[in-house]
């Protein structure tokens, strides 16, 4: 699929759709493939995060999280068709897999928000088939313990789809570490979105979403973590705006 340059990055520029259809080719090819979604605060990390770089160059689809990233393509005069967040991805994916009947698995967020989560979504979506969630301890990536738990517990379970909440990038890294070990189909990072399903956490109205101040919500929900994220980390997005602009041609 032909990805285009964007910024720090190259991405696949596809609708909801398109995205949705993409997963569904990418499952059948299992061939353990993976899909990332930058939003502002990952164009950030990626500029100085070797590894991360990395990871996103490997990524079988990038997808578009944010408003302001599109509107810093339309600015760059090359558009992107749609904003794709985590969050609006997920449980389109879990219609898409329990219409199709791809096996899911939940790994991540606070002790029993993915399970919480799943039964939402399966009262939602009866024909789901969520075989399997984790909530692993901190740390667990660096515990072998825990890693061979977690690959046992996703081989039981034969999931098409893993769906990881840890954060970026630490999803994004598990993914890309244990992709092959693990041995599903298709692997996505989707941060707060078992939050989000399971209730525990409340989404942004649709008109803030979609005039791109999803951020200044998440702010009121969890001053003390977003604060910094948004007001002072994010912002370095202005300094990126500017370098990466097209020169004229």
């Amino acid at each position: 699929m032909p990805k285009m340059k964007f910024m720090n990055i190259e991405i696949d520029n596809l609708t909801m759709e398109e995205a949705l259809a993409a997963i569904d080719e990418l499952i059948q090819q299992d061939k353990c493939s993976y899909v990332v979604t930058p939003n502002v605060d990952h164009i950030v990390q990626l500029e100085t995060n070797e590894e991360l770089k990395t990871i996103y160059s490997n990524a079988s689809l990038v997808l578009t999280d944010g408003k302001p990233l599109l509107w810093i393509a339309k600015w760059y005069g090359t558009p992107i068709k749609e904003k794709i967040s985590g969050s609006d991805l997920f449980p389109k994916l879990c219609e898409m897999a329990a219409r199709k009947k791809y096996k899911m698995f939940f790994l991540g967020a606070a002790e029993g928000i993915a399970e919480k989560a799943a039964k939402n979504l399966v009262a939602r979506y009866p024909e789901l088939q969520v075989t399997g969630t984790y909530a692993p301890p901190f740390g667990f990536e660096k515990d072998d313990t825990e890693l061979k738990k977690i690959k046992k517990l996703v081989e039981e379970a034969q999931p098409k789809i893993l769906v990881v909440g840890l954060g970026c990038p630490k999803q994004e890294k598990f993914i890309y570490d244990n992709c092959e070990t693990l041995g599903v189909p298709l692997s996505l990072g989707l941060g707060a979105s078992f939050d989000f399903e399971a209730g525990n956490v409340k989404r942004a109205p649709k008109w803030m979403s979609e005039c791109g101040l999803e951020w200044l919500f998440r702010i009121t929900q969890d001053p003390k973590r977003m604060v910094k994220r948004y007001l002072v980390d994010d912002l370095k997005i202005l300094g990126l705006i500017h370098k990466y602009r097209k020169l004229p041609k």
